[in-house]
């Protein structure tokens, strides 16, 4: 056999492989899709039935006919509108500072960079204690919105910091050196080139941490965001709960009907979870055309 045979049959071998390893894994995607569908599907079957006007805009109720969640969704817009722009600044300005200011080599850089991949794999039962510790008590901020904020933001902190590294380092050098060439400081070349060029893949990894933050229950009850809650938050200082934690107390009830009340919280989660990806996407998006 030649070694024209020889390389053809490997070529057929591998072609070969490629479309079995294809066939597989568009078989776990379709299997894993379909599953979501009936879990979504279940889902809204169930809820349907109490959401309405009155769900969206009572407080929650030891009678399944007249629970809402009012107060859950006010406490988790707050929490979104605060974890947000603070996770925001100090992920994005951590960024920056590492890749543009800092060498690569340098020590510090290194042990920064080791630490903050560490904490990207703390489980988040961890930052609840650290935010019982340190916001709830130390700080006295109390069961507050702002000290719940602040916790999630430590929370996903590492993943934005991480995405918003990926992305400023995938902005090609020679726009930098053209930067300075033109005698541009560091300053104006990170604020008018850098940032701008790496936003749309910043924006990505937002879009991953918020989505996280709104599902997170461990931290919320470690810092003891109250399961029942009559009022909706007037300020940062005042207290809240978030929609995990009041579905988490409703499937914790025995009655039946406060399962399908559960249903109706998850379908609102969902809602809201989908708009601020929305809302995020479109930014990207402009942002991506302008780039």
């Amino acid at each position: 056999m030649n070694n024209r045979d020889y390389f053809s049959r490997r070529l057929a071998a591998r072609k070969r492989t490629d479309k079995i390893f294809h066939f597989v894994f568009m078989g776990a995607t379709g299997i894993g899709m379909a599953l979501l569908l009936v879990l979504l599907a279940d889902i809204c079957k169930e809820g349907i039935k109490y959401l309405d006007g009155q769900f969206l805009t009572s407080f929650p109720s030891r009678f399944p006919e007249r629970a809402g969640i009012k107060s859950a969704l006010a406490g988790t817009l707050w929490l979104i509108t605060l974890v947000a722009p603070l996770t925001f600044v100090f992920g994005v300005g951590t960024a920056l500072f590492l890749e543009e200011f800092i060498p690569r080599k340098n020590i510090w850089n290194k042990i920064i960079q080791t630490n903050i991949a560490n904490l990207a794999g703390v489980p988040s039962i961890i930052y609840g204690i650290l935010g019982l510790a340190v916001f709830v008590r130390m700080l006295a901020l109390g069961r507050s919105v702002l000290a719940g904020a602040l916790t999630m933001t430590l929370l996903i902190l590492p993943i934005v910091i991480v995405a918003a590294q990926e992305a400023i380092r995938s902005v090609p050098v020679s726009m930098r050196h053209a930067s300075f060439a033109l005698g541009a400081t560091r300053w104006q070349t990170v604020r008018h080139v850098v940032f701008p060029s790496a936003l749309p893949g910043i924006l990505t990894g937002m879009i991953l941490a918020v989505s996280r933050a709104i599902g997170e229950t461990a931290p919320m009850i470690m810092i003891g965001s109250m399961a029942f809650v009559a009022f909706t938050p007037r300020n940062p200082l005042d207290y809240f709960t978030v929609l995990p934690i009041q579905i988490f107390n409703w499937t914790a009830r025995p009655q039946d009907a406060f399962r399908e009340v559960a249903a109706s919280g998850i379908v609102v989660l969902l809602a809201v979870l989908l708009a601020t990806n929305a809302l995020a996407v479109l930014l990207r998006n402009r942002y991506q055309k302008k780039s």
